[in-house]
């Protein structure tokens, strides 16, 4: 945005300089990419880098609130050339391919389970005996990090219910779920679990160590979904005109997406914020710090990208698993909506 608000002034004191001479064209081809605050943001920091080093830019980044990120391709006339946003909300908005289609994915989850005192460590063969009858706090539980936990309660056979708080009585025989804000995430918060996406859950680790009990890592939401890469949390796409049109442009910021979880993995913490705040927008308060980045975090956003056409079947199968859990979660993406090339 600031690239783009320089060119504009330049464009702006040419015209003054040659008046008469007819109007201004824009000197500016800038294609406009979106991501909301958080993991899916670090997919980007290698194309920011290397666009900040060039003399004449090709691409405008911006961080946004990711409760906005469904306005900048939505619309008559969307403002996102580029965008990265949940998966189950692109295949909702973007599904039939017309206006956008999905690149790839960029994130594969970044979800974990705390506990504190005796509780074990979730995983595959524990899952069902050790969550059921127990209270498991959840971060966002209407939104995708609830839905995506209720697809692996159900794939591990384990019955579960939603409490009003977490005083109601729990379950016995089923995995109690209680919908939490960050803020109130805490050992005294009278869960058993709690499902915390990173960086908060390394945060309220972090934080809590001289507390008489604890938070301590308890399981990967990830490794529980039961693929490799974790599950398709978001994606790119990308404007349909522009795919037609720049394709080389559109190769550039696949080459981009492809070298970000190398980048990152160099990339030190300070030059991660300082490329972060370049393009945060106004006053929006960052989901990143000098106190709660670390190089663990970054690998537990999971960020990597996958080609459409290596990722397809899996994004469908997520999807599926989704609207099994709750019919409005997500749609079911037509082939046209997946860049195959």
């Amino acid at each position: 945005m600031k690239k783009l608000l320089t060119k504009l002034l330049a464009c702006a004191l040419l015209c003054a300089s040659i008046a008469g001479m007819g109007a201004c064209s824009s000197l500016s081809d800038d294609l406009e990419v979106y991501a909301p605050d958080g993991a899916p943001a670090l997919s980007l920091l290698c194309g920011i880098q290397a666009e900040d080093k060039k003399e004449d830019s090709v691409f405008d980044f911006e961080v946004v609130d990711a409760s906005t990120i469904q306005t900048y391709v939505t619309g008559k006339n969307p403002k996102a050339d580029f965008c990265i946003l949940p998966v189950n909300l692109a295949a909702k908005l973007l599904g039939t391919g017309e206006t956008y289609q999905m690149l790839g994915t960029v994130t594969h989850g970044n979800l974990y389970f705390l506990t504190c005192g005796d509780g074990e460590t979730i995983v595959p063969n524990n899952l069902k005996d050790a969550l059921t009858g127990k209270k498991v706090g959840v971060v966002q539980l209407p939104n995708v990090p609830g839905l995506t936990l209720k697809a692996v309660l159900h794939k591990y056979g384990a019955e579960y219910t939603t409490l009003e708080s977490a005083q109601a009585e729990a379950d016995p025989a089923k995995v109690n779920l209680v919908a939490f804000a960050p803020e109130n995430v805490t050992p005294n918060g009278g869960c058993d679990y709690y499902l915390v996406p990173e960086p908060a859950a390394t945060t309220k680790i972090n934080a809590t160590q001289s507390a008489q009990k604890p938070f301590r890592m308890a399981g990967d939401l990830q490794m529980l979904y039961g693929e490799l890469a974790g599950y398709p949390q978001a994606v790119a796409v990308a404007r349909k005109s522009v795919i037609e049109t720049r394709s080389d442009d559109v190769q550039t910021f696949i080459s981009y997406l492809t070298q970000a979880k190398l980048y990152l993995q160099t990339a030190s913490t300070e030059t991660v914020l300082h490329l972060l705040e370049e393009v945060r927008e106004g006053e929006l308060k960052p989901t990143f710090s000098a106190a709660n980045l670390t190089k663990t975090v970054i690998e537990n956003c999971s960020v990597g990208y996958i080609p459409s056409k290596d990722c397809k079947a899996e994004v469908i199968g997520f999807l599926d698993a989704l609207l099994a859990v709750s019919e409005d979660s997500a749609a079911k993406p037509q082939d046209a909506f997946f860049y195959l090339q």
